[in-house]
């Protein structure tokens, strides 16, 4: 059913005419696949679970064959097997990654293949671990630079890499009809074609965003996945100048390796820990020097209230003030509240009530 729904939008030409009928076509298959995957999540048999720990988790995703399995093994201390052939991987390999002072969690499942989505070689539930990551990792081979593949798979479990959610909203009502506010130019009657198709006949839509139906349907589900994507081109220790130009050409963005013969490797390390918008904050206690041994790991925007959750329930309860060494203070030692964020490498010391 959905490949013909498919077919039936290949078809159509796409103009102020046929939008609501594209626009209520993209809602069904939406719908469809959201049945497919509460169907799939029934069913029996051994799932693939990713159980999270360390500061951040990231997910290598790729064709069979493309050398993740090597790669996990020089970012961790990972002994995943390897081999010259495909699905060599065919359970979830977790490996830790030490950076920085962090602990990165990185997984390798199994190869993908086109269809995976739809079930294929058990492809909807190990698609639907990498639910689980921080930041997918897209491994491609040189020979085979085909990205899109694989997002189209992912996308197809309702993660969206490298996406940010839809600035809409919609609040359902009792009555009222459908009211929509937006910043800019939208066709009312796709949005409420689509809104019928999910039944929703009376809600406030306020849209501050550029309309794109895909994304409106993603905001009415509100079930969606976004994590952050970097891309990996692998082996090209096998490619000639010539070539490697004709891949920086395609993917400019792309960290260029070879896990064989560990090129680039230390630059792959730096782009993970960077992705993860990670950063390290350095506790000091009254009268001693900062604890650089052991930094805090936080995420970009944290604040000082962070900070204290994550040392301790104590800090949070009994916070008086706290001062701040670097990038963020507009002097060393600076007097700061909760709300204070902070940037990598400050270094941070709590006065708590006496």
């Amino acid at each position: 059913m959905i490949k013909e729904l498919e077919e039936e939008i290949r078809r159509t030409p796409y103009n102020k005419a046929t939008a609501r009928h594209i626009g209520r076509l993209k809602a069904r298959i939406a719908k469809l696949r959201e049945e497919a995957s509460k169907k799939s999540g029934k069913s029996k048999g051994k799932g693939f679970l990713i159980k999270k720990t360390g500061d951040a988790t990231v997910v290598l995703v790729g064709f069979p064959s493309v050398g993740k399995s090597t790669l996990l093994n020089k970012l961790t201390n990972a002994e995943s097997k390897v081999g010259n052939y495909q699905f060599t991987t065919l359970n979830i390999v977790p490996g830790m990654l030490e950076y920085k002072g962090a602990k990165i969690q990185i997984f390798d499942i199994p190869g993908i293949i086109k269809g995976a989505s739809e079930g294929k070689g058990r492809g909807r539930e190990v698609l639907s671990s990498v639910r689980a990551a921080d930041l997918i990792v897209v491994v491609m081979d040189v020979f085979n630079l085909d990205y899109d593949t694989i997002i189209n798979e992912l996308r197809n479990v309702d993660i969206r890499p490298g996406e940010k959610p839809p600035d809409i909203r919609i609040k359902k009502k009792e009555r009222g009809g459908i009211n929509i506010y937006s910043t800019n130019k939208v066709d009312e009657e796709v949005v409420r074609s689509i809104l019928r198709e999910y039944n929703i006949y009376s809600a406030d839509v306020i849209i501050r965003e550029k309309f794109d139906v895909d994304r409106f349907i993603d905001a009415i589900a509100g079930n969606r996945t976004y994590i952050p994507v970097l891309k990996v081109v692998n082996k090209i220790d096998l490619v000639n100048k010539e070539y490697l130009k004709h891949v920086k050409s395609k993917f400019p963005d792309a960290i260029l390796v070879s896990a064989k013969n560990n090129l680039n490797i230390d630059k792959l390390k730096e782009e993970i820990f960077k992705n993860l918008n990670l950063i390290r904050i350095y506790t000091k206690k009254p009268g001693k020097d900062p604890n650089y041994k052991e930094p805090l790991i936080m995420r970009k925007g944290c604040t000082i209230e962070d900070v204290c959750k994550k040392l301790h329930k104590s800090f949070l309860e009994d916070f008086r003030y706290a001062r701040v060494w670097g990038k963020s203070a507009k002097f060393n030692g600076q007097k700061v509240g909760l709300e204070h964020v902070l940037e990598d490498g400050d270094i941070v010391q709590i006065i708590k009530k006496v």
